[in-house]
């Protein structure tokens, strides 16, 4: 199959010029309250706190506050992106043109998920003026951060197409995202908690998310780093299944 790389170059400028032309609530907001995270815990808290694994604790939390932010931006740039259409109408423009669904996703997801890369970069950069850090494995940094960008942009795709009202946007990265990061990790390891703990915190999916890319800065994990790779393609899969199901049957879409 041809992809019509106009469309997606259409639709990919399209979404990346409405960020810039709101920087203030796109990108310098999270890099912001990311900040006061890495202010009280890294700089007050953390040196007050002794060492993760051989790591001070301000060190230990960066991997899991870019994630905190990187999943909930992902989930809203994408949703937000692809809801604004169908509430104003003009996604039966795109569904009239000659761009395949395959196009369209491209285009939205991959706007979506660059917002998500520069936005960790940022913060990745920010957190240099209070803490000091080491990147083990910088490919692997970036391939993991890549990768979680896509994933969670492509759910929130999936997000922007199920909801039918502004509120519903939010209700998943507020009431679900969130709180899954908050104890996934984001702050300490799995395992420092009783044993029937750490087996429970082995269902939340974010656990994986969080250890791969902790993994990536220090070289230690919660988990094995192949099997949290594993499991980020195996979610990615899943949504891209979700969102073939979709454009087949245009739920929410068509109708």
């Amino acid at each position: 199959m041809t992809l019509n790389l106009h469309a997606i170059r259409a639709i990919y400028i399209f979404e990346m010029s409405r960020t810039f032309r709101t920087l203030i609530q796109s990108i310098a907001s999270p890099v912001l309250s990311t900040s006061l995270y890495f202010i009280v815990f890294g700089a007050a808290i953390g040196s007050r706190m002794g060492s993760i694994d051989g790591i001070s604790y301000g060190a230990f939390i960066i991997p899991g506050l870019v994630m905190l932010a990187l999943l909930g931006e992902s989930i809203s740039n994408a949703s937000f992106g692809i809801y604004l259409p169908k509430w104003s109408g003009t996604i039966y423009e795109l569904l009239s043109a000659p761009v395949s669904y395959v196009e369209a996703v491209i285009g939205y997801v991959g706007a979506a998920a660059s917002k998500s890369v520069m936005l960790g970069l940022l913060i990745l950069l920010t957190a240099r003026f209070f803490v000091d850090y080491e990147i083990a494995h910088p490919f692997w940094m970036l391939f993991f951060l890549a990768l979680t960008s896509i994933t969670f942009s492509m759910l929130g795709f999936i997000i922007g197409i199920w909801a039918d009202d502004f509120q519903k946007l939010q209700v998943v990265p507020l009431m679900v995202i969130t709180p899954l990061t908050f104890l996934g990790g984001a702050f300490y390891s799995i395992n420092m908690l009783p044993p029937l703990w750490q087996t429970l915190s082995l269902f939340n999916p974010v656990v994986y998310l969080i250890s791969a890319f902790r993994w990536s800065f220090y070289g230690i994990s919660d988990v094995n780093v192949v099997l949290s790779a594993g499991m980020i393609t195996a979610f990615l899969g899943v949504c891209l299944l979700g969102i073939r199901w979709i454009f087949k049957t245009g739920y929410h879409i068509k109708a």
